[in-house]
C-alpha cells in the first residue's frame, strides 16, 4: 500500500540512523520498525500499590450537638 506520511523530525532522525546502521532500503527500515513496534507485547508500567497509612486522631467525643456547636462556633453563637 502506498501512502503519504508525515513523520516528526525526531522519529525521522531515528529512522535515518537505523537505516544507515542496517544498510537496507529506507522503505524496509520503516516497515521493519513499524512491524516491531506494532507487534511487540504491550508493557504496562509497574506501579506501586496505593497504600493508606492511617494516623490516630484524638477527637473529643460529643454526646450533645450543642456542645459541638459551642466548640466550633463559640458559646455566643445564639
Amino acid at each position: 500500500m502506498r501512502t503519504t506520511l508525515t513523520i516528526d523530525d525526531d522519529v525521522a532522525n531515528l529512522l535515518k540512523k537505523e537505516n544507515r546502521r542496517s544498510g537496507e532500503p529506507f522503505k524496509q527500515t520503516v516497515n521493519r520498525c513499524l512491524r516491531m513496534a506494532l507487534t511487540a507485547p504491550q508493557r504496562r508500567e509497574q506501579q506501586k500499590p496505593f497504600k493508606v497509612t492511617p494516623i490516630p486522631m484524638s477527637l473529643p467525643s460529643f454526646t450533645k450537638v450543642e456542645d459541638l456547636l459551642d466548640l466550633l462556633e463559640g458559646p455566643d453563637r445564639r
